[in-house]
């Protein structure tokens, strides 16, 4: 992938409920970690620091330390109970030191670090992108995606104002580009950046 790589803040969201899975599962133990750290360790390697997004109350799940991490991780607080997760994003754009983002599901345990690296060279490359998301069979992906972050932060106030909730609809609102299947695929062979877990048998694939 052709371009440098820009600074960019992690956003891992780690808020949700885990309805489906019945229990929570971002600390469900996955090769030795909890899920969720999975996520964080392989966002910190694209970036200058991660911020993991939970909810309103509590203390969160375990997370890496610097030095595991090699970049500062930090706990950030959404707002709003059952917000879903744009509340959830905007919290972590507010959050955010550095002009661009690249954010991940914290269910998400099979990130390649090479694949969040080429979302966000895409993004610095393209002057005119907004948001950069990962295209596969003709379709874009929601997560993992690449933001500018005042861009995204304006849309996302927007759109909750307008009462929406869903994380896709940040991606209608701005100047998207998509990184072809071709340009991805070959640093991640199987696909496993989309890889997230809904359901305990999901842990097992």
């Amino acid at each position: 992938m052709i371009g440098e790589l820009p600074a960019a803040t992690g956003i891992v969201l780690a808020g949700g409920r885990s309805t489906r899975f019945g229990r929570d599962k971002l600390v469900e133990p996955v090769g030795g970690r909890p899920l969720v750290q999975h996520a964080v360790l392989a966002v910190a390697q694209a970036t200058t620091e991660v911020l993991v997004v939970i909810g309103p109350v509590g203390d969160g799940p375990a997370l890496p330390t610097p030095r595991e991490a090699g970049v500062p991780v930090r706990l950030v607080h959404d707002p709003m109970p059952g917000g879903g997760p744009l509340v959830g994003l905007l919290a972590g754009l507010e959050h955010a030191r550095e002009s661009c983002v690249v954010v991940a599901g914290g269910d998400m345990p099979s990130l390649a670090p090479d694949v969040l690296r080429a979302l966000l060279r895409k993004l610095g490359a393209d002057a005119d992108a907004e948001a950069v998301a990962l295209e596969r069979r003709g379709r874009r992906e929601q997560l993992p995606i690449a933001l500018r972050t005042g861009a995204a932060t304006h849309a996302a106030k927007r759109l909750l104002a307008d009462g929406e909730r869903r994380l896709g609809t940040v991606l209608d609102a701005l100047r998207t580009h998509d990184l072809p299947e071709g340009a991805w695929r070959p640093l991640d062979p199987d696909a496993l950046s989309l890889r997230d877990v809904d359901v305990p048998g999901d842990l097992a694939t």
